[in-house]
């Protein structure tokens, strides 16, 4: 199949900045990058939690969860690997635009297609969040078992076993998701939020 041909971006006739005035916090991607194991799901998803619960406009894209409609057609070659951040990366976009802070949980283990989803959008509106557990933790952990079977070679091109994982050069958030609790991982990524604009300062639905 070719590229499409003859098509116009239509301006939708509610824009970001109108949403972002009626909700009361500006949109952003938050792309939590790391190995298998390093925690990335779990703290997309506790900080989407905090989030949601006071009112914001809020989505997580998880990896598994897109394979199985959106990239269901992908493996885990190199290049399959390429387009399933690609294809995420415009996904995360229209929620960008949509006025939703969006919290994506993927290995991505290479640097170029992080930038290429980074390069889709403005400056400060792709926040990298490096989830830097170091393997033997992510290894020890082993939720799924996937190392294990890495190791034994029922796994091909595993990231940080057979195939390699690219750390981030320079994310805006590294997080150390094998030592520190998960809220005091949760309140580093708010925190950041709030230092950078995206959030007001949060306090209790009942204050």
């Amino acid at each position: 199949m070719g590229a499409a041909t003859n098509i116009v971006w239509h301006e939708a006739s509610v824009d970001r900045s109108a949403r972002a005035q009626q909700r009361g916090h500006r949109s952003a991607i938050l792309w939590f990058t790391g190995l298998s194991g390093s925690g990335k799901s779990s703290l997309a998803n506790a900080v989407n939690a905090v989030l949601f619960e006071r009112g914001l406009a809020t989505y997580v894209l998880d990896g598994d969860n897109v394979r199985h409609g959106l990239c269901k057609d992908l493996g885990f070659s190199d290049a399959d690997r390429e387009e399933n951040i690609r294809r995420i990366g415009e996904v995360a976009k229209l929620f960008l635009d949509a006025g939703v802070i969006t919290l994506t949980a993927f290995v991505s283990p290479f640097q170029a297609d992080r930038a290429q989803a980074r390069a889709l959008v403005a400056e400060g509106d792709f926040i990298e969040i490096y989830c830097a557990a170091e393997l033997e933790v992510c290894e020890g952990r082993d939720p799924k078992g996937l190392y294990a079977k890495a190791r034994a070679g029922v796994i091909k091109d595993f990231t940080g076993i057979s195939s390699p994982y690219e750390q981030p050069e320079a994310p805006e958030l590294i997080i150390d998701t094998g030592r520190q609790s998960l809220q005091e991982s949760v309140s580093q990524v708010i925190e950041y939020l709030v230092d950078k604009g995206v959030l007001k300062v949060l306090r209790d639905n009942q204050s």
